[in-house]
């Protein structure tokens, strides 16, 4: 189905170089906001860089693809050195397009890493990708409009667990 998860994590910091050589991803796609960091936040978990670090130790692509304008990604992407799109109109998947030339990898060889299913994953799906869906960060989101999605993901999200899955740690 094009909105229930293939699979969710506790956080990024869950998802290992292994099970990433196992899926065959080469190349990740990251949100920021509740994905990366908290939600507006501009400072990254030590162990979030920790885990940034490990991915590129291990060969794995990075780059950005946020809703966000480029005044809210870029002092984040500078500092955390990652490319980064903005203003990537997901759940349409243009923004993984940009991505997939910039990353110079094939479909299968990327995933989609973030936190909210109408846009994150919805455009990991209508791209062709797997989505490596991640709990939010923070449980407060500011914004009025994500707010209201998270409240319409519910039935998505049991379904995942009603069919077994469960949330990697």
């Amino acid at each position: 189905m094009l909105l229930t998860p293939q699979i969710i994590y506790k956080n990024v910091e869950a998802i290992t170089p292994a099970r990433l050589a196992e899926l065959g991803v080469t190349a990740l796609v990251l949100d920021v906001d509740n994905t990366l960091t908290g939600d507006g936040s501009q400072q990254l978990d030590d162990s979030v860089a920790a885990w940034l670090d490990e991915m590129r130790a291990a060969g794995v692509s990075l780059t950005i693809v946020s809703n966000n304008t480029a005044r809210r990604v870029s002092p984040f992407a500078d500092r955390i050195g990652l490319a980064y799109v903005p203003m990537a109109c997901k759940p349409l998947p243009l923004g993984l397009i940009v991505a997939r030339r910039r990353l110079g990898v094939p479909r299968a060889a990327m995933a989609m890493v973030g936190d909210q299913i109408f846009t994150d994953r919805l455009a990991a799906s209508l791209f062709g990708i797997r989505c490596l869906y991640v709990l939010p960060r923070t449980p407060h989101d500011k914004n009025r409009f994500v707010r209201l999605k998270r409240r319409m993901e519910a039935p998505f999200l049991r379904n995942y667990y009603r069919k077994g899955g469960v949330t990697h740690e």
